[in-house]
């Protein structure tokens, strides 16, 4: 072995134990397939492999955390019916409300990304990283241990459900009741749709009679555009349908970025 190998080794070691550390800090116990746990924090702008990639460990991820929220809304709520566990589920795993929670925990520091490109810096993709997290604790320790880990680590100390009851999350419905109340037009518009690596990045502008309130960005139309609902029903202080806008304050034109 060369002096060259000798020296890489060695740091390959460090950084081994210090991403052991971190992820061991992040989960509370000690992880015994540690390549599960870098996989699930490799976003696919660093590494394309299916196998290399959190992809795959998300898809599973998700359906277990939404299957762990159901479980737990169907013994909090005994008497509620249907739609509100539906509603309520929505509201804990909804793709805002995860990347708010994973990076609060510390994921977007632990999390191998293309810090280079800027659209990745305003998506959603710690959520994902968080639901990938999930997917990796299952394979690794079961299903008992996973829902323990969530109730744990997410549910309890993110999740206050008397907030969430009444927390309106389909921004476009709001802003739809605001404008039909109110005898408005609004439309979704996409104003540009490009590939980021790899991926179709859109780009949905929210109008109101034809002019230009606010926009915004994600992997998907239906994202992009609850986003910009989002940022419109913000900018115009709409609350609810009885809303009266100032409009000389708010202002209904603008310019898309």
């Amino acid at each position: 072995m060369n002096t060259v190998d000798f020296f890489k080794k060695i740091f390959q070691k460090k950084a081994g134990s210090n991403f052991k550390k971190e992820i061991r800090n992040i989960l509370g116990f000690k992880p015994v397939n540690l390549s599960l746990y870098k996989t699930a924090l490799t976003h696919r702008s660093v590494r394309e492999g299916a196998d290399e990639n959190n992809e795959r460990l998300e898809y599973l991820g998700d359906a277990i955390l939404s299957a762990l929220i159901a479980d737990y809304l169907f013994k909090r709520y005994p008497y509620k019916e249907e739609g509100f566990l539906t509603e309520m589920r929505s509201k804990m795993v909804n793709r805002q409300q995860l990347n708010d929670i994973a990076i609060r925990m510390g994921l977007k520091k632990v999390t191998l990304y293309n810090k280079m490109d800027g659209s990745l810096k305003t998506s959603q993709i710690f959520g994902n990283t968080l639901e990938a997290l999930v997917g990796a604790i299952y394979l690794d320790h079961g299903y008992r241990k996973t829902s323990k880990w969530v109730m744990e680590c997410i549910v309890l100390p993110h999740m206050f459900m008397d907030d969430l009851e009444v927390l309106e999350i389909n921004h476009k419905n709001k802003l739809y009741g605001w404008a039909n109340k109110n005898g408005r037009q609004l439309e979704f518009e996409t104003l540009n749709e490009k590939l980021e690596n790899g991926r179709r990045l859109f780009t949905v502008a929210a109008t109101i009679d034809g002019q230009y309130i606010a926009e915004g960005k994600a992997f998907n139309k239906k994202d992009a555009s609850q986003i910009a609902a989002q940022l419109a029903v913000e900018k115009l202080g709409i609350i609810n349908a009885d809303s009266i806008v100032d409009e000389s304050e708010n202002g209904r034109t603008g310019q898309p970025s």
